[in-house]
């Protein structure tokens, strides 16, 4: 139930994904197997999930339907990880990448294609990859093959793609931000605004939500202890330590707060996804549920 003093929330529609019981890769023996994730994403009370990493879930889409519609399940995209920064090069590669992705999130009636730019250092080792900051010629690469990406996802998936600010990729900042927004046609690249992340490197999501509001296509819910994140920037921790140092954490205990996002996000008068989040990676695989549950009851107070 709502509280009496909860807004009504009906534009928003609220799930969960694998990445909030600790899935970061296909296959890895730190994760809860796929299995449990869905019995337990339908037991917290969510109807919506994201794909998660490409082959965590069954990839045939006959047996994904299946095994979604026992627990009441639909999806709302699939995630990929690009580099287009690095220019034409790369393209074949991301758009084999791209369409076994985009193919089965197609087929599970979804209608976004979350994307991820890469890292710039590594999730796991913290090894540092490429220069944190492009190049103007690598900013050109990075737009144009964005919209390029998004004209071939819509004409051959139907598909819009929703692009993904991430903390140590080269759209985090604000002023990443809005320089990719200034950068790319509106109609064809919209934003999928993770809250956390955003709040990580130093952004304002409502702003954010107020001054670019026909840019945002999406939405991920998640919060970070102000406290770690403090250090984390202190001592410039990568995003993978900071993660098992748990920067990330369960609402309502960190920032940014999510009643004024959602509300922001309801201003705009469109139907959003609002996918929560939580990076646990690892995690015991007992403490995903509990959390979920908790997450879920919260977004209930909240009119979501």
């Amino acid at each position: 139930m709502t509280t009496s003093s909860a807004p009504v929330l009906d534009r928003i529609r609220v799930g969960s994904a694998p990445d909030s019981w600790g899935v970061w890769f296909p296959d890895d023996p730190q994760q809860v197997p796929w299995t449990r994730f869905l019995d337990e994403v339908s037991q917290a009370g969510y109807e919506w999930i994201e794909l998660g990493p490409y082959g965590y879930l069954p990839t045939d889409p006959k047996r994904l339907t299946d095994e979604l519609a026992r627990r009441s399940l639909k999806v709302s995209a699939g995630t990929v990880f690009t580099a287009l920064h690095r220019g034409p090069a790369v393209w074949d590669a991301t758009w084999t990448h791209v369409a076994e992705v985009a193919e089965l999130t197609q087929a599970m009636g979804a209608r976004h294609l979350v994307v991820i730019p890469s890292f710039w250092r590594d999730d796991k080792t913290a090894e540092l990859i490429e220069p944190s900051e492009l190049t103007g010629e690598q900013w050109g690469h990075l737009t144009t093959g964005m919209e390029r990406l998004a004209h071939e996802v819509r004409e051959r998936y139907g598909l819009d793609i929703v692009v993904h600010p991430h903390a140590d990729t080269h759209i985090d900042t604000e002023e990443h931000v809005v320089r990719f927004l200034d950068s790319t046609d509106s109609d064809l690249v919209k934003l999928c605004l993770d809250t956390g992340h955003y709040a990580y490197c130093g952004g304002d999501s409502v702003k954010l939500i107020h001054t670019y509001g026909e840019r945002i296509g999406y939405l991920h819910l998640k919060q970070v202890d102000p406290d770690i994140l403090t250090d984390v920037i202190a001592n410039g921790v990568p995003f993978g330590p900071a993660v098992r140092r748990g920067v990330m954490c369960e609402p309502p205990r960190g920032v940014p707060e999510l009643p004024p996002v959602l509300e922001a996000a309801q201003g705009l008068g469109v139907d959003l996804f609002a996918i929560v989040e939580q990076d646990m990676y690892p995690c015991p695989a007992d403490q995903p549920l509990p959390i979920a549950q908790r997450t879920r009851r919260f977004l209930r107070s909240c009119g979501a």
